[in-house]
Parts: structure tokens; sequence; C-alpha cells
């Protein structure tokens, strides 16, 4: 069985698809792309965004009573593997030991001209 995830501290979709997806144990989150759930705005700059992106993972997953650390695989899409050391430094501030995996991409567009995006799958217990 599965259950749609929609909190109001994140931002609403956009596009035909959900925040997340709960199934069981599993939480199966939607790309977070950096907008401020409050102004709808990005912030400027890979770090900046990297921030936003994860705090709107993290206020998805509190949504359905998960946290960081039932985080079990994120991928991240850069729109600039220049970028990847600037967002890793983000990350590793929101992430701690066993780190989740991860896979990281440079892709040629994101949605509203994003600088990065990422998804994930939690798991409890």
């Amino acid at each position: 069985m599965k259950q749609q995830i929609n909190v109001a501290n994140a931002p609403a979709a956009i596009g035909p698809y959900s925040q997340g997806i709960l199934s069981g144990n599993l939480a199966f989150l939607s790309g977070q792309l950096p907008i401020n759930p409050a102004t709808k705005a990005m912030p400027e700059g890979i770090t900046a965004q990297a921030k936003q992106s994860l705090e709107n993972v993290k206020a998805v997953l509190a949504g359905e009573g998960f946290t960081l650390q039932d985080v079990v695989k994120t991928t991240v899409y850069l729109q600039n593997m220049d970028d990847f050391a600037a967002m890793n430094a983000v990350y590793a501030e929101y992430f701690s030991t066993p780190f989740p995996a991860r896979s990281a991409f440079e892709v040629a567009r994101l949605p509203m001209g994003a600088l990065v995006e990422i998804e994930c799958i939690a798991c409890k217990g």
C-alpha cells in the first residue's frame, strides 16, 4: 500500500507528482529543488541551494516522522559537476556516519534553472 506524503513546510510539487510516497517503513522522496517554501524563491549559488534542497528533504521526511538518520540512499543532480565539492561540503553538514549510499550526476538542466536537486529513500527500523 502506498500513501502520499504532503507537507506544508516544503515546496509543493510543480508537476503531476508527489513530494514523496510512503510504502510500509519506506519513504521515497521526489527530487527536492532549492525552493524556499515561504518565499517560493531559490537562493543564489550552489552552497545556499544545496542547503535549501536538504532543508526541504528534511521537512518532507519529518512530515512522516523520519529523520536524516533514516536516509539509506540519495541521488544528487547537479547542473555543473564543478559544484560537486561545494555541494559535498554542505551534504557533510547534514549526514553523518554511516552515510547513506549516494549517486551524483551532472545534468544538462534542472527545473526552474536550479543548480541542484536532491532525492532520497528513507527507512524506519
